[in-house]
């Protein structure tokens, strides 16, 4: 418990500023729209380019691995979106961004200290895996989700284009295939430019988790607590149960086993707001999400790590 408080309550410190400095109007709701813009157009995707450019991709993808743990998301996706439909009488675009929260676990904030911290730095190869890929297949997912919904009753033949041309205007698919660019193709980088990157990687993380909380101030949970619950229990339930099983029946590594779980036990990641935000549909569900369920996953993860091999 020591581990896990040491590696969240540092981030809860940090969105907790960004809460009380809007609270207090230090800091204008105008300065937190301008922050998660820099975050979401600019740092963020800085962080994926120079996390995937600098990835070994000799080794082979595990496809048990990615099988066991997209299943498990997409399971909490379907599970998420049609809950908030049926369940709570949302319409349909409102219930694909909160399906969402389901689908995108935080995987990088969360995912890769607590997994090293638990197990070691060298037990982080699985985690690099997922992290490669985790964006494009989630993005891809709700895009696909999201662009279906607004499109009801209306020919689905340019379908295909929205969604690519929905998923290749966002910055952090932007930033992911260019660092496949540079890593695949061997493209040699100035280090004055990979200099530059590396400080607008430094402020990415805290940036965001400083506007998050502005954002969680603006968007407090009244009147959607029900939801919100109900989506933090499928991200933090649903999606590592369906792990564990699916990675028990495909055999996964001891290894590739407790990067699956643990990355799947996560809270929802900033990136369920970063959607919401894109589409303005349930914002005030995923912001209050990412904060509750970072809360809980204390001790959600605390319980699987102890009963992981």
């Amino acid at each position: 418990m020591g581990v896990l408080l040491n590696v969240i309550l540092p981030v809860f410190l940090v969105i907790g500023f960004g809460y009380v400095a809007v609270w207090r109007k230090y800091f204008s709701d105008e300065g937190v729209d301008g922050l998660m813009k820099f975050t979401q157009n600019f740092a963020i995707p800085c962080l994926l380019y120079r996390a995937i450019s600098t990835l070994d991709l000799s080794q082979n993808f595990d496809f048990a691995l990615l099988g066991s743990f997209y299943t498990g998301a997409i399971a909490g996706f379907a599970i998420g979106m049609i809950g908030a439909k049926v369940i709570f009488k949302r319409d349909w675009e409102d219930a694909v961004a909160i399906g969402f929260i389901g689908l995108f676990s935080n995987s990088l904030l969360l995912g890769l200290p607590i997994t090293e911290r638990a197990y070691g730095a060298g037990a982080l190869e699985a985690n690099y895996t997922i992290i490669a890929v985790h964006s494009p297949i989630c993005y891809f997912v709700g895009i696909t989700a999201m662009e279906i919904a607004r499109n009801r009753g209306g020919s689905f033949t340019s379908l295909p284009g929205k969604v690519l041309k929905a998923m290749f205007r966002n910055a952090l698919i932007l930033g992911i295939s260019l660092g496949f660019i540079v890593n695949l193709g061997g493209i040699p980088v100035p280090g004055v430019i990979t200099d530059a990157i590396d400080l607008m990687v430094r402020a990415a993380l805290p940036a965001a988790l400083f506007g998050l909380g502005g954002v969680l101030y603006r968007y407090r949970p009244e009147g959607d607590i029900k939801t919100i619950l109900f989506i933090v229990c499928v991200s933090l339930v649903v999606h590592p149960t369906t792990v564990w099983l699916l990675g028990k029946w495909n055999g996964l590594s001891t290894d590739a086993f407790r990067s699956a779980i643990l990355t799947s036990a996560m809270a929802p990641g900033i990136n369920t707001y970063v959607f919401a935000n894109m589409y303005r549909k349930a914002k005030r569900v995923a912001a209050s999400a990412v904060l509750f369920g970072t809360a809980l996953s204390i001790l959600s993860v605390w319980l699987w790590l102890a009963i992981l091999p």
